[in-house]
Formats: C-alpha cells, sequence, structure tokens
C-alpha cells in the first residue's frame, strides 16, 4: 500500500511541476509534510540539503530519499517512477507539438507566461525554508547564526561569485566554529 501512495503522491507531483526541481518545491512539501505527514518541516530541509548537494534533478533525488526512508529500495523505485512518468510522456507530447507549431506566436505567448508563476512557486518554497531554519519555533525564536550563514553565502555566491561547493564548506565551517564558541559542541 505504502508504495502505491508513494507513487501517486510523486506521481502528482511530477505531473503538476513546472519549470523544474525549484518549482516543484512547494509541491514535494504539500505531499510530504502536509498532506502525507511523511516528514516534518525540519526534515523537508534536510531533504533540500541532500537533494542539492548530490548529483541529478532536486525532484528525483528528494523522490528517491523519501521512498527509501519509508519503503526502503521498492519504495524508492516507486516514488522515483511517480515522479519521472508524468515528464517522461509529457515532454515527448510537447516536443512532437513545440516542432510542429513551434513559430507560432501563440506558442511563445503561453511559454512566456508561465514564466512569472514559476518564479513565484520558487520564491515561496525559499521563503518557507529560510523562515524553518531561521525561525525554527516560529516567530518567537531566532538563530542568528542561521541568519548570519545565510546572508554570508548570498554575498560569496552573488557578490564574490564562489562556486557553491567552496560556499557550503565556508558555511559548514562557520557553524562549527559558531557551535564550538557557544559550547554545544
Amino acid at each position: 500500500m505504502i508504495y502505491l501512495r508513494l507513487f501517486i503522491s510523486f506521481i502528482q507531483i511530477g505531473l503538476f511541476s513546472f519549470g523544474g526541481g525549484y518549482a516543484a518545491l512547494p509541491l514535494i512539501q504539500n505531499q510530504v509534510v502536509d498532506v502525507n505527514g511523511w516528514l516534518t518541516v525540519r526534515e523537508f530541509g534536510d531533504l533540500l540539503t541532500i537533494s542539492q548537494m548530490t548529483p541529478g534533478p532536486i525532484a528525483i533525488n528528494a523522490a528517491t530519499f523519501v521512498g527509501m526512508k519509508l519503503a526502503g529500495a521498492a519504495g524508492a523505485a516507486a516514488a522515483t517512477l511517480g515522479c519521472i512518468l508524468p515528464s517522461c510522456i509529457i515532454v515527448t507530447l510537447l516536443a512532437v507539438i513545440y516542432f510542429k507549431y513551434q513559430s507560432m506566436g501563440m506558442m511563445q505567448g503561453i511559454l512566456g507566461a508561465l514564466r512569472p508563476a514559476v518564479v513565484a512557486m520558487i520564491a515561496s518554497a525559499g521563503i518557507s525554508v529560510i523562515a524553518d531554519a531561521v525561525f525554527p519555533e516560529g516567530l518567537i525564536s531566532f538563530r542568528l547564526d542561521i541568519a548570519v550563514i545565510f546572508i554570508v553565502a548570498i554575498i560569496l555566491l552573488r557578490v564574490r561569485k564562489m562556486g557553491p561547493v567552496a560556499v557550503m564548506l565556508i558555511c559548514g565551517a562557520m557553524e562549527i566554529a559558531w557551535s564550538a564558541v557557544s559550547g554545544i559542541i
């Protein structure tokens, strides 16, 4: 039964997530945290970190991770298949349609109209993850260390144009140092 639930949940994500892995984040969060309760919000944040660090698309990595956590290798296969099946079918159909009608202005208009919606979905997921990291127990708590690390990461990525691996190593070292100074370690 869990295999079918995983497959159906991730086929919905695969079917309705347009714009790539980041655009799928609100849908993944809805299915795995809100609807099914398979992960907590904190675990979902960890899932995003793992999915981002491992090679491959975020949505597929997330499906594999959730499936493996819940039902082992068979669960990972069911969730992953559910996630990729709609894309395989839709992309094949869209390729046929696009090559046939690519010169039509309406086709370009449809593609242009989807861009703002995708940006809004990515922003929504990002804000949710940032809020959970900086305010882990709601507005009554505040993690200064996480806020500082977030700002440093943004500066290193956008201003200094550092690579993501170097930024992750620096931010990890910052958290270790912060924890050591705070006496947590």
